[in-house]
């Protein structure tokens, strides 16, 4: 048997005479580990899950990437571009693009007898991707549209509901101001809660058709075309490859087009959600040292028990290097155990609340209703292995101490 690993695992259990400190130093340097552990887990899983979700809510307004006219025009009054069959099926064939949907917007005023509100009204065709929105409807349901007939239902937010009394079913008249006021009723077919105040009081969802009406478009003009992405992760080369095929289209009429991904046209809530990021950095860097010195703490006091047997084996003959694996082993056996129960422990909290939602939030604080959770195994796997080279790492220096203690002081410490 290794004779390192024998000696180490004498010192953990108690087994070597001495001041029997082991067994408890041993047991708080794991618990500091384990709770260590559990808290980052819950750190990573909390703050990619929050990313994620309002990552989705943000794309299902807007999508990844949005091909456009080409001009200066930042109002949702916007100058249109021609449907091109030959320009889709370009667009379909680039590599991480899963769907193309047409979009065409108009802003205007909604209004009942007592309460008014200025909304976007956003058209979708019938190749709308209606997934996002499923998952948010609270009272009806999604537009059925189609290209023989124009629908004029309405998809209205909970709180622009609640503010203008509206439910499923009713009128809902909206008012538009150009060279004249023209005027449109629609009836309200669902009401959803994405808990995005910013958004939900912003949009309303409509046949594409009313809008193009409205904008006196013909059939074949829109605003522009919204892509959807296979990984967001990817989504700046996806659109630097979509911003390439758009970049030598030029229409029959002169138009030319342009590319905006949704970090462009929502900068300030990419912004603020990159920001978790560093939070998390430093949340993981705190743990990481609070566990370091937990254990350095715990090996300095293993390695001050067993200071006379330290003497004896230098007297022995035992080298320095053999005598650090000593307590590097040791170390490697508190890191490895706390490591594992703290995965288990953080792993198991996450799967609850990600399938039962346990804890839950306010969404007027938080756009959330409960503490939402995303891992991956390369986090997971990036995390263990960076807790444990940082805990090798600050093992060295007590390692090293413990070679250093002179034999003949050490075999008379008391």
């Amino acid at each position: 048997m290794n004779l390192e690993l024998f000696i180490a695992n004498r010192i953990r259990t108690g087994g070597i005479s001495g001041k029997r400190l082991a067994q408890p130093v041993v047991k708080v340097s794991i618990a500091g580990i384990i709770i260590g552990m559990v808290v980052m887990l819950i750190s990573i899983a909390t703050g990619m899950g929050f990313q994620k979700e309002i990552r989705e809510k943000i794309i299902g307004f807007g999508s990844h990437i949005q091909v456009v006219s080409y001009d200066f025009n930042l109002s949702y009054e916007t100058n249109p571009i021609n449907r091109d069959s030959l320009l889709e099926k370009q667009l379909s064939e680039v590599p991480g693009i899963l769907h193309i949907q047409r979009f065409a917007t108009k802003p205007g005023i909604l209004k009942t007898n007592n309460q008014m509100q200025g909304m976007i009204l956003r058209g979708v065709g019938p190749e709308f991707d209606w997934s996002f929105f499923r998952t948010i409807i609270k009272e009806g349901d999604t537009l059925t549209l189609s290209d023989d007939k124009t629908s004029s239902g309405i998809l209205i937010s909970d709180d622009v509901a609640k503010m203008l009394q509206l439910k499923v079913g009713d009128k809902a008249p909206m008012y538009f101001f150009e060279d004249q006021i023209r005027a449109r009723n629609f009836r309200v077919a669902g009401i959803f809660d994405s808990n995005l105040p910013d958004l939900d009081k912003t949009f309303i969802l409509c046949d594409i058709r009313q809008v193009q009406r409205l904008n006196n478009w013909s059939y074949n003009q829109i605003a522009g075309y919204e892509l959807l992405a296979q990984d967001f992760e990817n989504i700046m080369e996806t659109g630097a490859m979509v911003a390439d095929v758009v970049a030598g289209y030029i229409s029959p009429d002169g138009a030319m087009l342009r590319t905006r991904t949704i970090q462009q046209t929502q900068p300030q809530i990419f912004g603020w959600l990159d920001l978790l990021d560093m939070n998390i950095a430093v949340i993981i860097g705190l743990i990481v040292l609070v566990a370091g010195f937990n254990m350095i703490t715990g090996l300095l006091i293993l390695i001050l028990e067993r200071t006379n047997m330290i003497g004896i084996l230098k007297a022995m003959g035992l080298a320095d290097w053999p005598l650090r694996k000593v307590f590097l082993t040791l170390a490697s056996h508190i890191a490895l155990k706390g490591l594992f129960w703290g995965n288990l422990a953080g792993l198991t909290f996450c799967m609850l609340q990600k399938q039962f939602g346990i804890i839950k939030l306010n969404p007027e604080n938080y756009f959330l209703e409960t503490v939402p959770i995303h891992l991956t195994w390369t986090s997971i796997l990036l995390l263990n292995a960076g807790a444990i080279l940082a805990i090798f790492l600050m093992m060295l220096g007590p390692s090293y101490l413990a070679a250093k203690i002179s034999p003949v002081k050490a075999i008379r410490f008391e």
